[in-house]
């Protein structure tokens, strides 16, 4: 309903606040001091003054707070106008909201519904982008930093710290006072007490002097040093195991940078100059051995990818390699040289024969994994002759380092044959478990050999009936049954 012109002047004359009018001058200066004066309002607003009786205004000249108030101050966010350019603008891509389209109500803003009956929480409406409103930020309550400025002792600030409530460790300046903190986390055997307090001692003190304090701390000592090692500050730790006499300590922590190293040729010229650190007897041996396996793998790995690329070695056409022998461990490189170069010279450095001298391998290491590399091959000659040993009067023995279990197993992952598997599962010496390798593996003849030395007739005739009929077993089977000389125990 539209208003006359006289309702219009009395409602300007008797309302409180001073009346908008065209006339009035429209430069920035004038929209500035308007804007001010609105943000000065908004401490009244929040009911700074404490004058519950005094009745708030809002530019338009209705009570701040009412439900009309509340309405139109929304709605106008999501309005787009002209008049505003004292005032940052936001993107208003959306269009505008009608009063029929904006889904918005009274009973969505206090019930959490749309008009369209679906259920929509009050703080949902207000996280839309369309709907949000912009309102300044607020300063904490003083009380949220009381516990920051407070004037605790050094026990209060501890126990504070193990209660995991926020304290400020800056009044702690002198000496004293921060190895007290120290000392007294320590004693209160929180850990995380103790690193905070560590955490401060570093940034307040200087090396030399916390390097000092710490040598005589054992327990906060080891927390430092596990805390340098989780931030990963390798310099400073450095120094701290120097300062403290830990040589070995520090050279194996400079040793250790290797991994960082991703080119072969760096990080060989890197573990060269390890080679002058001071470390113990064993660790010295290992760095030398590390330096000596990667110098070799480069030498061999050069040499395989020229004859891989130029295609004249028979063995990488019929096996190409699946991955580089660079920085690969000790027992794969031997296997490497046992599956690619297993005939060649013992004066090269891809012979196995070499590599087991060069670095010490035990027999039973080596022949684990020559004989696993050669099963891969199907090389069952190699097999064999692995196994071959001369006794002082020149006959030959099968002979192994391993349990011949322990060689079956290895074979038949290989996908040995059955009469290679027969060959040494025979070579196992409890009968028990011989006879249950020989039928997990059907090597038929050594479960009747077996039952034949046993002189068990009832445990062969048995087996009898699990073998094939008309089969060589069978017959085998029949001729000892049948044979008078034999005298069985049942």
């Amino acid at each position: 309903m539209m208003k006359s012109k006289a309702d219009e002047e009395d409602y300007w004359n008797s309302s409180k606040c001073n009346a908008f009018t065209f006339d009035d001058t429209d430069d920035e200066f004038s929209r500035l001091k308007e804007s001010k004066k609105a943000v000065s309002s908004i401490g009244t607003l929040m009911g700074e003054d404490g004058e519950d009786d005094w009745e708030k205004f809002s530019w338009s000249g209705e009570p701040v707070g009412s439900i009309s108030w509340s309405v139109k101050e929304m709605a106008a966010s999501n309005q787009k106008t002209d008049r505003e350019p004292a005032f940052p603008k936001i993107s208003t891509e959306t269009p505008p909201l009608n009063k029929s389209q904006s889904g918005l109500s009274l009973s969505s803003l206090f019930k959490g519904k749309g008009k369209g009956g679906n259920l929509q929480s009050f703080s949902d409406i207000l996280g839309d982008s369309s709907l949000r409103l912009y309102t300044p930020e607020l300063r904490k309550p003083k009380s949220e930093y009381k516990d920051l400025v407070g004037d605790w002792s050094a026990e209060e600030t501890v126990q504070r710290l193990q209660q995991g409530k926020g304290v400020s460790l800056e009044k702690f300046r002198s000496l004293q006072d921060k190895l007290l903190l120290l000392d007294l986390a320590v004693a209160a055997h929180d850990g995380n007490a103790i690193t905070a307090v560590l955490i401060y001692l570093k940034r307040t003190l200087c090396k030399e002097v916390l390097f000092r304090e710490l040598e005589s701390r054992t327990t906060a000592l080891r927390h430092f040093i596990h805390y340098l090692t989780e931030t990963r500050e390798q310099r400073l730790l450095l120094e701290l195991l120097r300062a403290l006499g830990r040589t070995e300590d520090a050279a194996l922590l400079q040793y250790k940078e290797y991994k960082s190293i991703t080119d072969e040729n760096k990080r060989r010229d890197f573990l060269k100059s390890c080679l002058s650190l001071p470390f113990a007897a064993e660790d010295a041996a290992h760095v030398l051995d590390h330096y000596t396996l990667l110098e070799r793998q480069i030498i061999i790995e050069a040499a395989d990818r020229k004859a891989e690329r130029e295609g004249k070695v028979e063995i990488f056409q019929k096996f190409p390699r699946k991955a580089s022998i660079l920085n690969m461990p000790l027992i794969t490189t031997l296997y490497y040289c046992c599956f690619y170069h297993y005939t060649e010279p013992e004066g090269t450095f891809s012979s196995p024969v070499n590599v087991r001298q060069t670095f010490k391998i035990s027999e039973k290491q080596y022949f684990t994994t020559a004989l696993a590399a050669r099963a891969k091959l199907k090389a069952w000659l190699d097999v064999d002759a692995l196994f071959n040993s001369r006794n002082w009067l020149g006959f030959t023995k099968k002979k192994s380092p391993l349990s011949f279990q322990r060689v079956v197993d290895i074979l038949q992952k290989n996908s040995a044959p059955t009469h290679v598997l027969q060959d040494y599962v025979g070579l196992v010496s409890d009968a028990e478990l011989r006879i249950s390798l020989a039928q997990k593996h059907k090597c038929h003849d050594i479960v009747i050999n077996t039952y034949r030395d046993m002189k068990d007739r009832q445990l062969l005739a048995q087996y009898r009936k699990k073998v094939e009929q008309g089969s060589p077993e069978e017959r085998k089977i029949d001729e000892l049954l049948n044979n008078s000389q034999i005298r069985w125990k049942n």
